[in-house]
């Protein structure tokens, strides 16, 4: 997400304060007091209806927090302490990833085509006499209206109004799915279709009222972290972008955190590059079209879903935080392995790899820093944290697949999309149907601009990639400087 917003403000305070508290020991007793205060801050800021509805909506929001979904849910008099005690006890066996918080899903327009004020009821009548389907009538006073339920918003009206009086006004969320998995039920409440959705996140920062919130599993790290479990972190090399801070030192604050341990997955990325290369050369020789990565989980899923011509294409390498964490469960058996990344779609392929334990994002582990207030600029180096494989870094940005793997197979003539929409989407499912191509390998990235541009950042997508690309061509200065001397 490029810019600031308050639902990603509240979302961020809700896991701040739960981090907090956490650690004060005070959760149990304090957490049903953080949604009459978040509510209360809330409407005197926005003027917002009903501060019940506000503390309900905090409610779910910290549910889902807390590692429930909404249908989680015992009864709606079941206070917060009580999901906290259940949490605690249950292990990471929920196959919810998103959820929809109702409460706060209720205000979007079902009908994309509205009327606006702008309607002068002009005698010439392009939008009554031209809709296809007679969805457009007039009022008494003259003015135009749409009937949604006959409405297939086809835009033709929208087109033809000469006063620009009517409006196209999308549902957020639905617009910004790039595989139509999310859609409104009879109630108007939102639904994600599970067997559709690729766990790209766009709707949960799509959404302005927030509804489309990640179910958590950081609660359960920091309790089994306090019991005396070693935990080793798998840092996504994309967390260059998340701070100014040297990674040295952002990893000394992960580990100040509790963790025991923490390895950049770019190690990883070292073994996917390798193998898809011998894989692309092997697969070419016996004739197929080309190879596509199955680093991007949200792109893997999409073939899945949506483009199952391209299944034999999709290359057999396991993904980095998959290498990564076999390396981790060989050098640290007693370790449970958490991989920290931006990216949504990671938690379900954590969930069903056994070597990966847990998966929080850049989001999450920025909130646990702030609530136990841990400063990357104050901590000192980690001096066994290495980030030697500077060339395999670049699998966090678009294109960086494509400039490792030609390391192993110089030969590589790649396609690159830089992130998935309905447009290339389609495109996709042509080229998957044809299976002809001018390319050997085909690079996709769920989110435009790579991994550091993904949907659970802690910071900024314009900034992020600037910090990353200083620090990675920093670190490349280096390793020439020091291949010349």
């Amino acid at each position: 997400m490029a810019i600031v917003n308050n639902t990603q403000i509240i979302r961020r305070e809700l896991l701040t304060r739960m981090a907090s508290l956490y650690q004060k020991g005070e959760l149990f007793s304090q957490i049903d007091r953080i949604p009459i205060e978040i509510s209360k801050r809330i409407n005197e800021a926005s003027d917002r209806c009903c501060v019940h509805k506000l503390r309900a909506v905090a409610k779910y929001k910290l549910m889902a927090l807390l590692g429930f979904g909404k249908s989680d849910e015992e009864d709606e008099l079941t206070m917060l302490k009580e999901y906290v005690s259940i949490a605690l006890l249950r292990e990471n066996d929920s196959l919810h990833f998103l959820t929809v918080v109702d409460e706060a899903c209720t205000s979007c327009h079902k009908s994309s085509y509205i009327v606006s004020n702008l309607c002068r009821g002009c005698i010439a009548q392009p939008c009554v006499l031209n809709c296809p389907k007679n969805a457009v009538n007039r009022k008494s006073n003259g003015q135009a209206e749409i009937d949604s339920d006959k409405c297939v918003n086809c835009g033709k009206c929208k087109e033809l109004c000469p006063y620009h009086a009517i409006i196209y006004m999308p549902i957020p969320c639905e617009e910004a799915c790039p595989v139509n998995a999310i859609s409104k039920d009879e109630k108007g409440i939102e639904q994600i279709d599970k067997e559709r959705c690729i766990l790209c996140g766009k709707c949960v920062n799509a959404c302005p009222f927030g509804s489309v919130m990640e179910v958590s599993n950081i609660l359960q790290i920091m309790n089994e972290m306090q019991q005396g479990k070693s935990f080793v972190a798998m840092v996504a090399p994309s967390i260059s972008g998340q701070y100014v801070a040297s990674d040295e030192k952002i990893s000394n604050a992960i580990k100040s955190l509790g963790f025991k341990h923490a390895i950049n997955v770019s190690i990883g990325a070292l073994k996917t590059a390798k193998h898809e290369a011998l894989e692309i050369e092997e697969k070419i020789n016996e004739g197929q079209s080309f190879v596509t990565n199955s680093c991007c989980a949200a792109w893997v899923y999409t073939i899945e879903n949506q483009i199952n011509e391209m299944k034999p294409n999709l290359s057999s390498a396991k993904s980095p935080m998959a290498y990564t964490a076999e390396l981790c469960k060989e050098r640290w058996p007693d370790s449970k392995t958490v991989f920290i990344g931006p990216c949504i779609a990671k938690r379900r392929e954590g969930f069903f790899n056994p070597n990966v334990d847990y998966v929080i994002t850049f989001e999450e582990l920025g909130c646990w820093l702030n609530g136990w207030n841990i400063s990357q600029e104050e901590v000192d180096n980690d001096d066994n944290y290495k980030t030697e494989h500077v060339e395999f870094e670049k699998f966090a940005i678009s294109g960086g697949v494509s400039e490792a793997i030609k390391q192993y197979f110089p030969l590589v003539k790649s396609e690159v999309i830089n992130g998935l929409n309905r447009k290339n989407i389609k495109s996709l499912k042509g080229i998957a149907q044809k299976q002809e191509s001018s390319f050997n390998f085909l690079e996709v990235m769920a989110c435009e601009g790579g991994c550091v541009c993904g949907p659970s950042n802690h910071n900024f997508s314009v900034d992020s990639q600037k910090i990353f690309n200083t620090k990675v061509r920093h670190r490349e200065e280096q390793n020439q400087n020091n291949q010349n001397l």
